[in-house]
């Protein structure tokens, strides 16, 4: 599958590009963030039983949208598939997307959001208590970062508005699911505009390769 850039991601999601579904598939509903890792996972693991369709990535500036989005998806497609799997955690709907899953029938990754599975859940747990005041990004936010922080924060526009925003975070955690220098030093530069000291974590996939390695048609 040919991936669309992360704009088209950010904006527009995903669509469903497959075949008509014979039996035996599994539909991966996801959020547009998660494409590249998703799509790098079936083709590693040759999960050939899997489709993917991804929601905007920007649904997370207003997570209150994502469990309707979500159900929409389900419903359109669950009469083609044997079975649904969505590929978002809690991703701030305070628990209202598992209860649209569980309603549904369907399953979904755990965790609170992307930088507690790509960190691993227990892990971050972990962390937690010391890391208050850390601010993440993984790959796709810092690819995306004007599209999602900056921008709609006004920052462009309202520089003085860091503080208002960020004067509680002490650094910027980039969680890094490969190993790219460009991005790397997009990141550094990321945390020197919103003046944050700078860690690097090299995460990879996480907990994600393993949620997905569970889901089957059976």
């Amino acid at each position: 599958m040919d991936l669309p850039d992360d704009d088209q991601l950010t904006q527009q999601g995903l669509a469903l590009n497959a075949p008509p579904a014979p039996l035996q598939r599994v539909l991966l509903i996801a959020c547009g963030a998660l494409a590249r890792e998703i799509l790098d996972l079936i083709a590693r693991n040759g999960w050939d039983h899997m489709d993917l369709t991804c929601l905007p990535a920007i649904l997370h500036n207003h997570p209150e949208r994502i469990p309707q989005a979500v159900e929409q998806d389900v419903l359109k497609h669950r009469a083609a598939y044997d079975r649904i799997f969505v590929v978002y955690a809690d991703c701030g709907t305070g628990g209202q997307l598992q209860t649209v899953c569980e309603r549904l029938g369907v399953g979904m990754v755990a965790g609170p959001h992307c930088y507690s599975f790509f960190e691993g859940n227990a892990q971050f747990a972990a962390n937690a208590p010391d890391e208050f005041t850390a601010f993440y990004l993984t790959d796709f936010l810092v690819r995306q970062f004007d599209a999602f922080v900056w921008e709609p924060l006004g920052l462009d526009r309202h520089p003085q508005l860091r503080d208002t925003y960020f004067g509680h975070y002490t650094k910027l955690v980039y969680q890094a699911q490969t190993d790219d220098a460009a991005l790397t030093a997009k990141a550094q530069d990321c945390a020197a505009r919103l003046g944050l000291a700078f860690e690097r974590r090299f995460t990879g996939y996480g907990d994600l390769e393993a949620a997905l390695a569970g889901v089957s048609v059976i």
